[in-house]
C-alpha cells in the first residue's frame, strides 16, 4: 500500500488528484504503521509547498495535522516560506517555524540554515541573521561551505560586506559560490573599486563571476571598464557571454554612444547563435536610439515578435531624443490597438519628444491624456518635461504657474529645467531667482553657479560673473568630476579630459580644431568665451 500511494503522489498532476490521495491515506491509515503514515503525508506536503501544481495553503494545513513533525516536515515548510515576500495570512514564517522546531528538541542541519539566511536576505533582516550565526557556530556547522555561503550572501545583500569577507576567511574550504556571494555584495553596495580587485585576484571565475562584475560597472556609472572587462571575458578559455553579458554589454555601449562597439555585439549575438529574447531587443533597440542610429533601433524593433511596455516605450525614447515627435506619437496609437497600456516613463518619453520639437500644445494635451485617459497621476520627471517644453518656448510666466500647482514640492530637476530655458533665452531675472534658490539648497553643487555665469556672460553682466566666481572662490566650489568627452574612431573609444588623453589621437584633434577655428573666423563667428575655472 505505502508503494503504491508513494507512486500515485510522485505521478500526481494537480491539486484535485492530491486531495483524493490524501483522502485514501486517510481512510487506510489504520492498516499503515505510523512510520509509513508519517513518510506518506511528508510526501503529500513537499508536493504541495514545492509543485507548480500545488498550494502553498494546503502544505500550511496539512502541516497543522501533523501530531509531532520531523526534522525533513520542518525544513520543507522553512524553505517553502523562504522565498516569501509578502506575510500570508498565517501565523507561520521561517522564524516561527524554526523557534518551533527548537522548542521541540529536534536540531536543525545544514538544510534548516540556508533557507533561514535566504529569508534573512529578502526581508532585509541582518540582525536576525547574526542571530541564527550563532546557532551555526554552535552546533558546529560553520566549516559547511552550503551553509556558509548562504550567510556570506546574506550579509552581502545587506549591506555587511566586512563581516561577509570575515565569514569568508574563517571557511576552510571555499568554492566560486563564496567569492561570488562577496563580489556580488561589493557591487550591489557600490563599492566598485574593492569589487574590481577581488575580480582580478580571483583564481576561479564563472559566467556568473563576469556577469555581476560587467553588469555592476555599468550601473555604477563605469560603462568603459565595463568594456574592457568583456573583452578579457571573450578570450577566457573556461566561460562564454551569455543572454545576461550581451544585455549588459549593450548598456554599455548606449551609455558611451559607442554605435561600432554596440554593432558589433549585435553581430557578435547573430554569430554566436544567441537568440536575442525581449530583454536584448529592448536594449538593442535603446542603445541605437542613443547612438543615433534611429533606422537600426526601428529595424530591431519592427523584427519583435512580442513586445512590452518596455520595447514601446523604447522605441518611443529613440524617436524622442531625436526630436521625431508625430513619429513617437504615431508609435503610441499602434501600442494601443495592440493592446500595450502605456507606463509613466512612456509619458515621459512622449513629453520629452514634444519637448525637443517645441510642440507646446502637443505638450499639454499629453500632459492631460496623462491623467485623463490613463489615470496615471504626474510625477516630478513630468513636470520637468512639461517646464521644458514651456520653457524653451519662452513660455515662462506659464511655467511657473505650473510650478506653483504642483501637487509635489518642486524638485532640482523641476527648477533646472526653467533654469535652462532662462539660459537659451537670456531671462536673467528669473536665472538669478531661480540659480538663487537652487545654490541654498545645494550650496556645494557647481552646476548651478556654472548656469549662472553663463547668463551674466551672455547678457554682459560681467559684474554678476566676478561676484559669482568670488562666491565660488569663497566656498571652494570645484566639479566633482572633471569634464571629459568620447569619441570612437574605428571602433575604438577615446577618452579627453582634464585628467588626460590618448596622445596617439590627440595632435590630429588638436589640428583639426585649429582649422575649424580659423574657417569659423573666416565666417565672421565671433565666440563668447567665459574662462575657465
Amino acid at each position: 500500500m505505502k508503494e503504491t500511494l508513494s507512486l500515485l503522489i510522485q505521478e500526481c498532476k494537480s491539486m484535485r488528484e492530491l486531495k483524493q490521495i490524501h483522502s485514501k491515506i486517510i481512510t487506510t491509515s489504520p492498516h499503515m504503521t505510523h512510520k509509513d503514515h508519517h513518510f506518506l503525508l511528508s510526501r503529500l506536503l513537499f508536493f504541495c509547498a514545492f509543485s507548480r501544481s500545488g498550494s502553498l495553503a494546503y502544505s500550511v494545513s496539512l502541516f497543522r495535522s501533523f501530531k509531532d513533525p520531523n526534522l525533513f516536515s520542518y525544513n520543507t515548510m522553512i524553505r517553502s516560506f523562504s522565498s516569501i515576500k509578502e506575510k500570508m495570512v498565517t501565523s507561520l514564517n521561517p522564524f516561527c517555524l524554526y523557534k518551533r522546531m527548537l522548542a521541540s528538541g529536534i536540531q536543525p542541519d545544514n538544510l534548516t540554515f540556508p533557507f533561514l539566511f535566504k529569508s534573512c536576505t529578502i526581508k532585509h533582516e541582518p540582525n536576525t541573521g547574526k542571530t541564527i550565526h550563532t546557532h551555526v557556530i554552535k552546533l558546529g556547522l560553520d566549516s559547511d561551505v552550503f551553509v556558509c555561503n548562504t550567510m556570506i550572501y546574506m550579509y552581502s545583500m545587506c549591506g555587511l560586506s566586512d563581516i561577509a569577507l570575515q565569514v569568508l576567511n574563517g571557511m576552510t574550504q571555499r568554492n566560486i559560490v563564496s567569492w561570488n556571494s562577496i563580489l556580488i555584495g561589493y557591487l550591489r553596495c557600490g563599492e566598485l573599486d574593492r569589487a574590481l580587485s577581488m575580480f582580478c585576484d580571483m583564481k576561479e571565475r564563472n559566467t556568473i563571476t563576469w556577469n555581476s562584475i560587467i553588469t555592476g560597472l555599468v550601473q555604477g556609472g563605469r560603462p568603459m571598464e565595463s568594456l574592457k572587462i568583456f573583452y578579457k571575458m571573450q578570450h577566457s578559455k573556461d566561460v562564454e557571454p551569455d543572454k545576461v553579458t550581451i544585455a549588459s554589454v549593450v548598456s554599455a555601449c548606449s551609455y558611451l554612444g559607442a554605435l561600432d562597439q554596440g554593432r558589433w555585439v549585435h553581430g557578435y549575438l547573430e554569430r554566436q547563435g544567441l537568440k536575442a529574447d525581449m530583454v536584448i531587443q529592448t536594449a538593442l533597440i535603446d542603445m541605437y536610439g542613443k547612438c543615433g542610429c534611429v533606422e537600426r533601433a526601428v529595424k530591431v524593433f519592427n523584427e519583435m515578435p512580442r513586445k512590452d511596455v518596455l520595447a514601446w516605450t523604447a522605441m518611443i525614447s529613440a524617436f524622442a531624443d531625436h526630436g521625431l515627435a508625430d513619429d513617437a506619437f504615431g508609435l503610441l496609437g499602434e501600442m494601443e490597438r495592440h493592446g500595450t497600456k502605456p507606463n509613466h516613463v512612456t509619458f515621459v518619453a512622449l513629453l520629452s519628444a514634444c519637448a525637443h520639437a517645441v510642440q507646446v500644445d502637443r505638450g499639454r494635451r499629453c500632459f492631460d491624456l496623462m491623467r485623463q485617459v490613463y489615470g496615471i497621476e504626474p510625477l516630478a520627471h513630468h513636470y520637468a518635461c512639461l517646464i521644458d517644453l514651456l520653457g524653451r518656448a519662452g513660455l515662462f510666466e506659464e511655467a511657473e504657474e505650473l510650478i506653483k500647482g504642483m501637487p509635489m514640492k518642486p524638485d532640482e530637476f523641476v527648477w533646472g529645467a526653467l533654469l535652462g530655458a532662462c539660459r537659451v533665452h537670456g531671462n536673467v531675472e528669473l536665472g538669478e531667482k531661480i540659480a538663487g534658490y537652487l545654490i541654498s539648497l545645494d550650496p556645494q553643487n557647481h552646476a548651478f553657479y556654472i548656469v549662472l555665469l553663463d547668463i551674466y556672460a551672455k547678457a554682459k553682466q560681467f559684474e554678476g560673473v566676478k561676484r559669482v566666481r568670488k562666491l565660488m572662490g569663497e566656498r571652494k566650489i570645484q566639479k566633482t568630476f572633471p569634464g571629459c568627452s568620447l569619441i570612437e574612431v574605428d571602433g575604438q573609444i577615446h577618452e579627453f579630459s582634464v585628467r588626460g588623453s590618448a596622445e596617439s589621437v590627440k595632435e590630429e584633434i588638436e589640428w583639426l580644431l585649429n582649422m575649424l577655428t580659423i574657417e569659423l573666423k573666416f565666417a565672421g563667428y565671433v565666440p563668447n568665451i567665459i574662462e575657465e575655472l
